[in-house]
């Protein structure tokens, strides 16, 4: 499969306004709650009728290269569908926009955890890093969720070449959309018991957090520690999201 620059980016225009919106974020704060608690919130990302938009696309198409069947692969139950490229331009605009002020606190957990491996600064320099081990098809994704769904506890790592944070992106409303449905993380530290993070959401907003593993600072130094993420079951309702991975698969 070969994949061409051009395809890879979104319009510059909604390149230029999601590096807009992303960089009027306090980042030194959200960069202290990643290393406090393996996740942070963005809220209000996207607007309501952004996050309509991207809900709608769920049955066309033409905007998607597979769909999976979660309880088909012991995932769960419910249903996903992987965007082929190019990508909606939300979705490819704030990929290339967020990608560039995570890498700063991917590198520097890299460095905590005495991993070599350092991520470009922009991420179609890493795309190309991933491209040229063979992972070439696109990771963002499209979710849904009705009554009884849910997703089991993983972690999303599609080849030998991982950018350690991705992000979910909750497109409906709830309460009003569907009920349940929480973003759930556990974070396993050693000889310890794990520990979960319920993660409360508004529409729109954005859950940044780390795919495997993280640095946390103990008294003889660092130790890494192992993260998954789910959703606990839809009590009623359907419940779209968005979930954003750097790296792409094999």
């Amino acid at each position: 499969m070969s994949v061409s620059g051009s395809s890879l980016k979104a319009s510059a225009s909604l390149t230029r306004d999601a590096e807009i919106r992303v960089g009027s974020y306090d980042w030194g704060a959200l960069a202290a709650d990643l290393n406090a608690q393996g996740c942070t919130v963005m809220p209000k990302l996207l607007s309501p009728a952004e996050c309509t938009q991207l809900a709608a696309m769920y049955p066309q198409e033409t905007h998607f290269r597979s769909r999976v069947h979660m309880a088909r692969h012991g995932f769960g139950r419910g249903e996903y569908r992987y965007f082929k490229y190019p990508l909606p331009d939300l979705v490819g605009g704030f990929r290339t926009a967020l990608y560039p002020h995570l890498a700063t606190v991917a590198n520097a957990w890299n460095e905590r955890m005495n991993i070599d491996l350092r991520y470009p600064a922009q991420h179609a320099q890493f795309l190309k890093a991933c491209h040229d081990q063979g992972q070439q098809r696109p990771t963002p994704l499209l979710l849904q969720y009705v009554e009884g769904d849910y997703n089991c506890l993983h972690q999303d790592l599609y080849g030998e070449l991982a950018f350690p944070i991705q992000l979910t992106i909750l497109l409906s409303s709830p309460g009003r959309d569907f009920t349940g449905g929480e973003f759930v993380l556990t974070e396993q530290r050693p000889r310890m018991q794990s520990r979960a993070q319920v993660v409360p959401l508004e529409q729109g907003d954005v859950v940044v957090f780390a795919v495997h593993n993280r640095p946390v600072a103990g008294s003889k130094g660092n130790y890494r520690v192992n993260l998954r993420h789910g959703v606990s079951r839809v009590r009623s309702g359907m419940r779209h999201t968005i979930g954003i991975i750097f790296h792409d698969a094999k």
